[in-house]
C-alpha cells in the first residue's frame, strides 16, 4: 500500500474502551507507531482529543461500532476549528480489503488503511442537523407509541363487549374519552350520562351508541382500563 498521508490514527472503539494507534512519519518510508487505550468515560475522550492535538492529527478513523463511536466523534469534530478528517467506516469495509493480517491489531489495521486512502467513511450529517433527526425521530417513536396504546384500549374494549368506537370517527376525540372516564369509574353508562359525554353532532346517534355500551366493567377491567388510558 502507497501511502498519501502523514500522519493518521485508527482508533478500535467498544463499550468500555477505545484503543488508539498512531501511525506518523515521512511518505515513503515506514511510520512511528504508538498505540494507547483509554476508557470511554468523558475525563478519558478529553485526554484522547489533547493526544490528537499535541500529535497534529487531522485524520482520525474509526469502526462504526453500534452507538460507541457517537461521542468519540462528537468530541473529536471541533479539533482545529472543525478542520478534521474523522471517516466512520463501516467495518465489513476494511475486513473485506485484501491482505489484512489476522495477527495485526484493529486500531493499527485502521490507521494502515487510513494513512494508505483506502478508506471510505459513512455519511455523517452536522450537529445541527443530528439534533434535530434526534428529535424527528424521537417524536415519530412517541407516535407509534401512542398509536399502540390507543389500539390496545380499544380491542380490551371490544372483548369486554364495548362497540361504541365503531360509532365515532375518532374513539379517542372529546367524545370517547368522555365516556372512556366514565367507564373507568360508573363500569357502566346510562342515556343521561351518556349524553353528558357526548360533543356535538354525534348525540344524533345516541341510541345506536347507547346499544354499543349496554354493558358493564368489573373492577379489576376499571382498574386495567383506567392504567392503560392514562399511560
Amino acid at each position: 500500500m502507497q501511502d498519501i498521508l502523514n500522519c493518521a490514527m485508527g482508533l478500535d472503539v467498544h463499550r468500555d474502551t477505545i484503543v488508539a494507534c498512531l501511525a506518523k512519519g515521512e511518505l515513503g518510508t515506514d511510520p512511528e507507531i504508538e498505540i494507547r487505550s483509554f476508557s470511554t468515560l468523558i475525563p478519558e475522550m478529553q485526554k484522547l482529543r489533547d493526544w490528537v492535538l499535541e500529535t497534529d492529527c487531522h485524520h482520525v478513523a474509526m469502526e462504526s461500532t453500534g452507538i460507541y463511536w457517537q461521542p468519540i466523534c462528537e468530541m473529536l469534530e471541533t479539533c482545529f476549528g472543525g478542520e478534521i478528517n474523522i471517516p466512520v467506516v463501516n467495518a465489513r469495509h476494511m475486513k473485506n480489503v485484501p491482505g489484512r493480517k489476522t495477527d495485526m491489531r484493529d486500531a493499527q489495521w485502521i490507521a494502515t488503511l487510513l494513512r494508505a486512502g483506502l478508506l471510505k467513511g459513512s455519511f455523517i450529517p452536522d450537529k445541527a442537523f443530528r439534533e434535530l433527526r434526534h428529535l424527528t425521530r424521537y417524536r415519530k417513536s412517541v407516535v407509534h407509541d401512542i398509536t399502540a396504546q390507543k389500539n390496545r384500549i380499544d380491542k380490551f374494549l371490544q372483548s369486554s363487549g364495548f362497540r361504541f368506537t365503531a360509532f365515532l370517527s375518532d374513539a379517542f376525540g372529546a367524545s370517547g374519552r368522555n365516556i372512556i372516564r366514565h367507564l373507568i369509574q360508573n363500569g357502566s353508562i346510562d342515556r343521561e350520562a351518556l349524553n353528558k359525554c357526548l360533543k356535538t353532532q354525534t348525540r344524533n346517534r345516541i341510541d345506536e351508541i347507547l346499544v354499543a355500551l349496554n354493558g358493564s366493567l368489573s373492577i379489576h377491567q376499571r382498574s386495567f382500563l383506567s392504567m392503560a388510558f392514562h399511560y
